[in-house]
């Protein structure tokens, strides 16, 4: 699988993530909070398939 997700793009999908998680939790928000398992996931393989479908990379090296 090839990465298409940048350093301070992964930082920021953890951090999201794991907030939205939280509140979801705590009941802050809705069930919905927990779509913040898909943006940690991303964060952690770093490949996005949005990206992928879009053709975008916030990866600043080029895979081979």
């Amino acid at each position: 699988m090839e990465t298409n997700i940048g350093n301070s793009d992964r930082n920021a999908r953890i951090i999201i993530g794991m907030l939205l998680i939280a509140a979801a939790l705590f009941g802050f928000i809705g069930l919905w909070g927990f779509i913040g398992i898909v943006a940690v996931v991303t964060g952690l393989v770093r490949h996005c398939p949005a990206y992928k479908l879009i053709g975008y990379t916030s990866c600043p090296v080029a895979n081979s």
